[in-house]
């Protein structure tokens, strides 16, 4: 062989490693996809809307209802979030959602990947409604599907902003014995949204925060894909009778939305608001008396607010091309909570004298009615609590309508740059108040509206927080 041929055979086998060598990296390297997706949710009409306690049939729709999903995938690990314009959903039916994802192959997810919450919306139905249920599980899996058939190469951003102007701890320490009765012949110390400006008002019970955490997915070329936001207030409220309505959540999702300057041709822009900790937190200043406000005024404002405030903090984050994700989740040895000897006596003296209710506290008959359908602590209580990692920012789900101290605490205990936590998220449980905020009493304390053990909130901050030190310890 001649040094020619020495040398091309040289240069052939030279180009060939740098061909496999390239060949590996082009295989090593990491993509991040993203994808978003609506399912409509919206019930037949004449169901009766579920926020408090209303039995008045749904005759109108203002608003559609929806299941908004956000689809992640690092190449390795894929995570599905999905909020739902809902009062709350129970665990049986995020249960069977999670059946109708696993059995179809092409969503290619772990049912134990997927978030379902809902935003507490209090002009939706009652999602157990019988002719409701199995509809709303498979729209929820259908958003899913719908979600991963848009993945997309994308790059992903979060970041914060406070807005603390619409925030109200609507649990009150007052000095009128009158006000503080409980539906159990006792006296509370606390009163939920007492009556406005009242001379016996001393100072709210609690805190509140006023953080707007929010998570944006845009593809690689800047197009928007999707934006979830989290902040603590309960919802606002101001539907017209009978309308069927997702709230502010929905306007702040069509805002955001023009605000990025989203798409809204198919596929188009996703924009979601889930409920943070907001079990005592709602958009009602008791020391000021206001004006009553037209139907959807309010929440309006209020979503027009944030979004806007969302809008300029979006414009100063960092996004990234690739991040690691991971999802874990745990059940909870969590037990009912059972009626006490003094709850189940006056049940039964309540119950055995109807005719006398005039003279009981307020909503003494509905509570005696708790007492004596649940009173022994037989039935169901969710038990799942997840947490999720995008790159540095952790997402907490709770199946509960959550005081915001607990949000407070994990967001500062936790070991990622930003954290936040989904309520009433794969169940809706009831109140869970911290045991310092038992020991005061108060509407979200009483037996009924509060179903599991008293200590439920440090059980299930400890194990979220013990999550989210694993996942910040993996990839």
């Amino acid at each position: 062989m001649n040094k020619f041929s020495i040398r091309v055979s040289g240069l052939l086998i030279g180009l060939l490693l740098t061909a496999n060598s390239l060949s590996l990296e082009a295989d090593d390297v990491r993509v991040f996809r993203a994808g978003a997706a609506v399912s409509n949710i919206t019930p037949f009409l004449g169901t009766p809307v579920a926020g408090a306690g209303s039995i008045v049939p749904t005759s109108n729709v203002h608003d559609e209802l929806h299941a908004r999903a956000l689809i992640l995938d690092d190449g390795d690990t894929r995570i599905a979030l999905v909020v739902c314009d809902s009062s709350g959903i129970s665990h049986s039916i995020c249960e069977k959602a999670r059946e109708y994802i696993a059995a179809n192959e092409a969503i290619q997810i772990s049912p134990g990947n997927v978030m379902i919450s809902a935003t507490h919306t209090h002009s939706g139905p009652n999602a157990n409604a019988a002719n409701y249920r199995d509809f709303l599980a498979r729209r929820i899996a259908d958003s899913v599907l719908r979600g991963i058939s848009n993945l997309q190469p994308a790059k992903v951003g979060w970041g914060s902003v406070d807005e603390s102007s619409e925030l109200f701890n609507r649990r009150w320490l007052m000095s009128d014995p009158e006000l503080l009765k409980n539906p159990f012949g006792g006296i509370d110390k606390v009163r939920t949204n007492p009556p406005t400006k009242h001379r016996s008002l001393i100072k709210p019970a609690g805190e509140i925060d006023p953080q707007i955490s929010f998570l944006s997915v845009q593809s690689l070329q800047g197009k928007p894909i999707a934006l979830l936001a989290n902040y603590s207030l309960h919802y606002v409220g101001g539907a017209a009778q009978g309308e069927i309505s997702a709230d502010y959540f929905a306007l702040f999702a069509k805002r955001i939305g023009e605000l990025l300057g989203g798409d809204t041709d198919f596929p188009a822009f996703v924009g979601i608001m889930s409920n943070g900790t907001s079990g005592d937190i709602n958009n009602s200043d008791r020391t000021v008396v206001k004006k009553p406000a037209p139907p959807y005024q309010r929440m309006t404002t209020v979503a027009d607010k944030i979004a806007g405030k969302v809008a300029a903090a979006h414009e100063e984050i960092i996004f990234h091309e690739w991040v690691p994700l991971g999802a874990a989740s745990r059940e909870l040895p969590l037990m009912p909570r059972k009626a006490d000897t003094n709850m189940l006596a006056f049940a039964e003296t309540v119950l055995t004298n109807v005719d006398k209710i005039s003279t009981y506290p307020r909503d003494v008959l509905k509570y005696a009615g708790y007492v004596e359908r649940m009173g022994a602590g037989q039935y169901e209580i969710p038990r799942l609590v997840q947490a999720f990692r995008i790159g540095d920012l952790a997402i907490g789900a709770i199946p509960y309508e959550t005081f915001v101290e607990t949000g407070l605490r994990i967001k500062s205990e936790s070991p990622f740059e930003h954290a936040f936590i989904i309520e009433l998220a794969n169940g809706a449980g009831g109140y869970l108040p911290t045991p310092a905020q038992h020991r005061l009493g108060g509407y979200e304390t009483w037996f009924g509206t509060n179903r599991v053990q008293l200590d439920a909130s440090e059980l299930i901050t400890d194990a979220i927080l013990e999550m989210m030190f694993e996942l910040h310890t993996t990839k």
